[in-house]
């Protein structure tokens, strides 16, 4: 009797080991195949205890704002256009503050745009929707900027000189009818038409453009002409390109919104005339690259007034 008892003692010891060790094992087998990290448990809080770490606040806004300066217009299609604009801007930079503000004639107004701003404690990048650097580039943004001492902004270059608004003048041509036997035909000739300043480095520019467009349309010449404060006109310019031999003439709109200027430059173009870059993809990119070119420059606790 001693023996079989002896050889069920010995099993029953045997399982409860076996039992044992199990369940050592288990208990180092976590969801997920993750193994716990030694200090895992030691920062895992109890259950049922409330936190006595107060969560971080907020932290304020360090990418300064991005404001486009429309010189504004009785026009009530300005302002939707260049809102539609900035809509395709913030699409592109999704999360960046992107404001429109007015020189004059619409609302918002730059300096109540500025000191809301100032308000709130924010930087900013200036961004004119104007092509040239003329009088309100020079003068009126940097002085509307030194009126609000409590802003760090700066006023970044005109729209410019650059691949990008080509693209946008040669695109809105083609949406008007221009075709690319166009740019090979010698009787064909486009007016770039622009407000025009006194201002000779905005002429400069504008001329720049001008000679761009021109190879982006195949050699085509290209003249600029002004609806104010500058020579030639756009009647002029027509003129001077049919005594060329170029009859068959466009009129390229280098306006960003439809306004008094870009509907007067319209009506003097004998053959098509394209419509004001508005809301153009190229433009809202070219936006954006005035804007970056600024705010890399320095840090934004840097950025100072012009």
């Amino acid at each position: 009797m001693t023996e079989p008892d002896s050889t069920f003692d010995s099993a029953a010891e045997l399982l409860a080991r076996i039992t044992e060790q199990l369940g050592t094992q288990l208990g180092h087998v976590h969801p997920y195949g993750r193994r716990p990290r030694k200090h895992d448990e030691e920062a895992r809080p109890p259950m049922n205890v409330p936190s006595l770490v107060t969560p971080a606040a907020p932290r304020a806004a360090t990418t300064p704002a991005l404001v486009a300066v429309g010189h504004g217009s009785r026009d009530p299609r300005a302002r939707a256009t260049l809102n539609r604009l900035l809509d395709r801007v913030r699409e592109l930079r999704p999360g960046l503050d992107v404001r429109l503000a007015h020189i004059e004639l619409n609302a918002p107004l730059l300096d109540a745009t500025l000191a809301e701003l100032a308000a709130e404690g924010r930087d900013a990048v200036l961004v004119p929707l104007l092509f040239a650097p003329g009088y309100h580039v020079t003068h009126d943004l940097p002085a509307a900027v030194a009126a609000v001492p409590a802003l760090r902004a700066r006023v970044a270059e005109p729209l410019g000189a650059h691949p990008l608004l080509v693209e946008a003048l040669a695109d809105r041509l083609a949406q008007a009818g221009w075709t690319p036997e166009d740019g090979t035909s010698h009787g064909t000739g486009v007016v770039l038409a622009s407000a025009g300043s006194r201002d000779p480095r905005s002429g400069a520019e504008i001329r720049r453009i001008a000679a761009l467009l021109g190879e982006r349309l195949g050699g085509v010449p290209v003249v600029p002409a002004y609806a104010s404060a500058a020579a030639p006109t756009v009647a002029e310019a027509v003129r001077a390109l049919a005594a060329r031999g170029r009859h068959r003439v466009a009129v390229a709109s280098c306006f960003t919104a439809p306004g008094l200027f870009a509907t007067r430059a319209a009506a003097d173009a004998p053959w098509i005339a394209a419509d004001p870059l508005g809301a153009h993809p190229a433009l809202a990119r070219l936006v954006l690259h005035r804007y970056d070119r600024v705010r890399t420059t320095l840090p934004v606790r840097e950025l100072a007034a012009v």
